[in-house]
């Protein structure tokens, strides 16, 4: 790795080569049973489950309670992106990062399991949106904590392949999460109080099942992987102060390794993009393609298993060929499916004597584009753990949160410009599937960002001293 410095600018070597913490499978293992166990807030409660029964006609119509739902969610956001880097620093320095990870989950599971409270009543929709809000934020802060500790639990050699398999046990886990709140509340295969409906009790004992699953598949890393050492105490820093540190540490980020702050950027960009692809898949199978729920849950639980596999597959090419050539083929690919989505549309065709209609397109083609979300996901969280200084991996991983809220908007909105341009002009029923070509342009942009940015191997980081 190039080491090239500043004078005066000290350069330590990465976390990942400076070896904190052997790697072994039972503490990879542990490691990645926090994924596991994190996909029952983000699959159940925040997009399946919990979400649609907050802003359904119960809490004061489905559009009141969407947009104070949106309201809340847009405020956690803009809190994440102003906390994420310094809580990420603090913990480093203070060599809490698993305490401030175990800290951080556990008030997550808290405000979860508070959801049973919200009755579906108009009154009780401030108290859900705000404690789904407050969720996400805690979230956020664990996750930087998280996937911190990816330098402390691989080396060199595997890192990709162990960042590839958290994030396959993350999508595996989800669906396991919605299998059995399916079975158990929402349509349940057996009769029990868990599956009565009055008061919405059958949901509201969803938000205790997920609290008690992220709690308990969080605990193995808490004991697997020890604390990150600390820094003197006289090192350390008061609140304020870290945020001036933080601006500094950027500038000698931006001055000695430029392309550091370009590969945050342009992660950025694409990981909106990426996020789309689940966000509104759902809602284009529905639309545009004539899934009816049950077969949007199908598709969601294949869609989970194919991206699992992608990102095992991906996480072991990353080690091969590095993180930035997977990144690259993993957006070529998906920008080749989605274009597909976009001109075979719910035609029917003739491919090779066979009828082809437009359930096989999206069956086909969604799940190609899925394939390629976990490679994507997983080489982006490994580059960045190679390039973080020992110590410091909290630090940088919250400028990923923040550079990554900072371009939420992106590609929600230009899925709703393209829909919005191309109502008029397309017959009716047709303008829902234009909106692909939103995601595809941020996609797209997002490649075109990293294709200049330097390659791990190629690039350094650089902080500067404390006082």
């Amino acid at each position: 790795m190039d080491t090239t410095a500043v004078p005066d600018t000290p350069h330590p070597a990465s976390e990942l080569a400076a070896g904190t913490t052997a790697s072994t499978k039972g503490r990879i293992l542990a490691w990645a049973s926090w994924d596991w166990g994190s996909a029952a807030f983000n699959a159940v409660m925040t997009t399946f489950v919990f979400t649609v029964y907050l802003t359904s006609n119960a809490f004061g119509g489905e559009d009141a309670a969407s947009a104070a739902l949106g309201s809340a969610l847009a405020i956690a956001g803009a809190a994440i992106a102003l906390l994420a880097p310094v809580t990420g620093q603090r913990s480093d320095a203070g060599g809490r990062r698993k305490l401030w990870l175990g800290v951080n989950t556990a008030l997550v599971a808290l405000l979860t399991g508070l959801c049973f409270f919200v009755f579906p009543r108009p009154e009780f929709l401030l108290l859900g949106v705000t404690l789904i809000a407050l969720g996400n934020v805690f979230f956020e802060f664990a996750g930087v904590n998280y996937n911190a500790m990816l330098a402390q639990i691989s080396t060199p050699a595997n890192i990709g392949k162990v960042s590839g398999f958290g994030w396959g046990m993350g999508y595996l886990g989800g669906i396991v999460a919605l299998l059995a709140v399916l079975q158990l509340f929402v349509q349940p295969s057996f009769a029990w109080f868990g599956a009565q409906t009055a008061d919405g009790l059958n949901i509201r004992l969803v938000a205790v099942f997920s609290a008690l699953w992220f709690f308990i598949f969080a605990l193995p890393v808490l004991f697997a992987v020890p604390e990150l050492p600390g820094r003197p105490a006289q090192e350390r820093l008061g609140f304020l102060a870290s945020y001036r540190l933080l601006f500094r540490r950027i500038g000698a980020i931006y001055k000695t390794s430029p392309h550091t702050i370009y590969f945050l950027l342009a992660s950025a960009i694409f990981r909106d993009g990426l996020a789309a692809v689940f966000t509104f898949g759902g809602v284009i199978a529905a639309g545009t393609f004539g899934f009816e729920l049950k077969e949007v849950i199908f598709f969601a639980i294949f869609g989970n298993i194919v991206a699992a596999v992608g990102a095992i597959i991906g996480g072991l090419l990353d080690d091969r060929i590095g993180p930035k050539s997977v990144i690259i083929i993993a957006l070529i690919g998906l920008l080749v499916a989605g274009t597909a989505i976009l001109v075979l549309g719910n035609g029917s065709y003739t491919v090779f004597g066979a009828a082809w209609s437009g359930g096989n397109t999206f069956w086909t083609f969604g799940l190609l584009l899925c394939l390629f979300v976990g490679p994507a996901q997983a080489s982006s969280r490994a580059y960045l753990a190679r390039l973080a200084p020992n110590g410091e991996s909290g630090e940088l991983f919250g400028l990923y949160a923040t550079t990554g809220r900072a371009v939420s908007f992106l590609a929600p909105t230009l899925f709703t410009l393209c829909i919005t341009i191309a109502t008029p002009l397309v017959a009716a029923g047709e303008a829902q599937r234009w909106g692909i070509l939103g995601i595809m342009v941020v996609l797209l942009a997002g490649l075109l960002v990293i294709l200049p940015v330097k390659a791990p191997a190629e690039t350094a980081i650089a902080v500067v001293p404390e006082r």
